[in-house]
């Protein structure tokens, strides 16, 4: 059967069965939970199965019958099973009341299935509650398919296929995360814990005060604790811990690895990790997990519900053996940190500091560069920066008051004043997520409404990216290595903020660092990468102590090598020459647009012409383009607007471009990471003559170009068409005149 005729199938199945019929009623309390997945849930569970009209299906834990009607609609012959015995009942009664006489409902144990009624074409599971496998694929035709419901990460669901291949192999296939249990409202009416409106006014109650839903509505309805979490647990099938049991497995070096605040605010304890299965205690049972898997990524987490009193004894026990501090602040004198804010905090305060947490805790797990904290009449914003783009987090819902506190957080994290709010300031603080440590820029500025905060995340213990997988196109990268091997000389890496430019840098002395007949010296402003045989520097303006001052000393060291983090001012770049003229290969980035435009900003910086000329060895000009994610990489209909301004002579024959689509590994973006657009000017006689009679910018460009400059523009090309960016990038990254082919061959030197 065609896959179209098949989903059309599916789709009229979907159609003709009314889900509203198969909510059941007890009086006042209407009865749901697991036993009516929604609509698109089951049309994800089908998309997985090959149903004929001949198959034969048993359903597992088939609840009020939703789904087993949809399957009665597709199939000869549905065997549901359902433990319980009142919602057994009432699907064997609804679903004869829709006509479907191909059902057999049957009261007993799922675990076992239907063994005297098999074989099966498909056994579909509908409940995590089953965990045994092995004794029902035995009821499975050959080539039979077997869906359940596995443990994924983030302790989501996950949709799983087994085949019978025949000949006791079976076949494995994950399908997509799903949830095949309703909201948390649905279940606590369900289980006849509340009515709608008693859920309204707990949700009220729980926003208002901070406050889990659970906890308000067991005040409300002055229900046993106990009770209810061994019927949430029964539902979810998430086994019920007790404290004392807990406590004797508890890992308090797991425990200290994370926030204090952040666990607090989430309501989640960690239990135990054997590096590959992460126990972890929790309040919530729809409580995420999404943070607690990208600290620990690869291990598989397993939650476990407690009892409020339980969770109270839990903490009780590791404030005992409390101290560990997450969030530091900047080391005075850069060899040891001090916690600014004290251990024992109010709620409001506690709440604050979990919400800057578990901002870190995002940021880190979206590889964000920056924290964009802003505020607004309509509300507070908070955004992202991802791959160079900013992305809004929808999830962080705060007052003016809770905002202005999250700034003072902020604040006294980075040693900044919290009473002064008129001027700009900065600050930095460290973090540590996990494994993790990072170095936090802290920038705070005023605005109309209030202040903005911008929070840039440097890694410290980041692995070092090598040459090869820069991006670079291979003539470059070989030309950029041949460089570094230079006795002396001024090399620029160029861009504007946040382009990569200390990574390239990296890159190359990390190469260097390998050479052991050469000392290499860095001062830098942070210090981003610690790479081993390297002398590494940070500069420490507040003492007077900045990147001249660190050239001046240098050369007294005897290197061989010297990367200065950034030319700011003429005194720097004077520095930098001399240690040339001196004999030193000089590394250092600058802030400007493209490879030419850095000889006009060192003339802005008042260099000599003549010493420029002689010492300047080559520019390498760049921008970060979104990679294009390889697990969805389709090819694309390419814009006909931006190919008007590529090729306005014509688009070549071929030409082809790709684009990502999305999948879960980018999130749905279609990008994940970044790749260099490289621009590569190294001088010549001609240039040099050029820079030394101070020739206009623009008469450099074209004698550049004829002398062999690899322009952005060639660059980006080539990354489209071997399929690492999308076409799209092009005007993202390149200003509209250089979108066109550059006139080569009419300047003279």
């Amino acid at each position: 059967m065609a896959k179209d005729e098949q989903k059309a199938r599916y789709e009229s199945a979907l159609a003709r069965t009314d889900r509203n019929v198969f909510v059941q009623r007890k009086g006042a309390v209407q009865v749901s939970g697991r036993g009516i997945p929604t609509e698109s849930t089951l049309r994800q569970v089908l998309a997985a199965c090959n149903i004929k009209p001949e198959s034969r299906v048993l359903h597992l834990g088939a609840g009020t019958g939703y789904g087993t009607a949809v399957l009665a609609r597709l199939a000869a012959e549905v065997v549901a099973v359902e433990q319980q015995e009142f919602l057994a009942t009432f699907a064997r009664e609804t679903l004869r009341n829709q006509g479907l006489e191909n059902v057999k409902v049957v009261c007993g144990d799922a675990d076992v299935g239907a063994p005297d009624l098999a074989p099966f074409d498909l056994i579909l599971v509908s409940t995590p509650k089953i965990t045994a496998r092995e004794p029902l694929w035995d009821q499975l035709v050959y080539r039979g398919e077997f869906l359940c419901i596995e443990t994924g990460e983030a302790s989501k669901s996950l949709l799983v296929k087994y085949v019978n291949r025949g000949h006791h192999q079976i076949g494995r296939h994950e399908c997509g995360y799903l949830d095949l249990v309703s909201s948390a409202d649905e279940v606590y009416v369900g289980l006849g814990f509340g009515t709608r409106e008693v859920l309204k006014r707990a949700r009220q109650r729980a926003a208002h005060e901070h406050t889990l839903l659970i906890d308000e509505l067991i005040h409300i309805q002055n229900l046993d604790p106990v009770a209810l979490y061994q019927a949430l647990s029964k539902h979810y099938g998430i086994p019920l811990g007790s404290a004392d049991e807990l406590i004797a497995a508890l890992d308090r070096h797991l425990y200290a690895q994370l926030s204090r605040a952040y666990l607090d605010h989430e309501h989640v304890i960690p239990i135990s990790s054997d590096g590959h299965d992460l126990k972890v205690a929790c309040r919530d049972p729809n409580c995420s997990m999404e943070e607690l898997q990208r600290i620990f990524p690869g291990q598989k987490i397993h939650r476990i519900l407690i009892t409020p009193v339980d969770y109270r004894r839990l903490w009780s026990s590791l404030d005992r053996h409390a101290g560990s501090v997450e969030l530091i602040a900047a080391p005075a004198d850069g060899n040891g940190a001090e916690d600014l804010l004290e251990q024992k905090k109010g709620n409001a305060e506690t709440r604050l500091v979990a919400i800057y947490e578990s901002l870190l805790l995002d940021a880190v797990a979206d590889r964000a560069s920056d924290i964009h904290l802003e505020l607004y009449p309509g509300g507070v914003r908070v955004r992202l920066r991802v791959d160079g783009e900013l992305r809004d987090l929808h999830h962080y819902q705060m007052n003016e008051e809770e905002y202005r506190g999250l700034v003072n957080v902020v604040k006294l994290r980075s040693e900044l004043n919290i009473a002064e709010r008129r001027l700009p300031q900065g600050g930095r603080s460290q973090a540590r997520v996990g494994d993790q440590r990072f170095d936090l820029r802290v920038q705070v500025q005023p605005s109309l409404h209030g202040e903005h905060v911008v929070i840039r995340l440097l890694p410290q213990n980041s692995s070092l990216i090598s040459i090869e997988a820069l991006g670079m196109q291979s003539n470059i990268a070989a030309a950029y290595k041949r460089l570094l091997r230079n006795p002396a000389g001024l090399v620029l890496v160029v861009g504007p903020t946040g382009s990569g430019k200390t990574t390239t840098l990296n890159a190359g002395l990390q190469l260097l660092a390998q050479d052991v007949t050469r000392k290499i010296i860095t001062v830098e402003d942070p210090i981003e990468y610690s790479i081993d045989n390297v002398q590494q520097t940070r500069v420490r303006p507040d003492i007077g102590f900045g990147f001249s001052d660190a050239m001046r000393s240098f050369v007294r060291q005897d290197p061989d090598v010297i990367l200065v983090g950034e030319i700011r001012d003429n005194e720097t770049a004077l520095e930098a020459i001399r240690a040339s003229q001196t004999g030193h290969v000089v590394l250092s980035t600058l802030h400007c647009n493209d490879a030419v435009d850095a000889v006009q900003r060192l003339f802005d910086l008042n260099v000599n012409p003549n010493s420029l000329a002689s010492e300047l060895l080559a520019v390498i000009a760049q921008r970060l383009a979104k990679r294009i994610c390889e697990h969805c990489k389709i090819e694309d209909t390419p814009d006909p607007g931006i190919l008007k301004e590529l090729f306005p002579k014509g688009v070549p024959q071929g030409f082809r471009c790709y684009r990502g689509k999305g999948c879960q590994h980018c999130r749905d973006s279609g990008t994940r990471g970044r790749v260099g657009v490289i621009e590569y000017l190294q001088f010549n006689p001609e240039l040099r003559n050029a820079i030394s009679r101070r020739t206009p910018v623009g008469e450099l460009r074209g004698l550049a170009l004829d002398s062999g400059l690899f322009s952005m523009r060639d660059s980006a090309l080539d990354h489209v068409i071997q399929g690492n960016i999308a076409l799209a990038e092009l005007p993202r990254i390149l200003p509209q005149e250089r979108m066109a082919p550059e006139k080569r061959g009419q300047w003279q030197a």
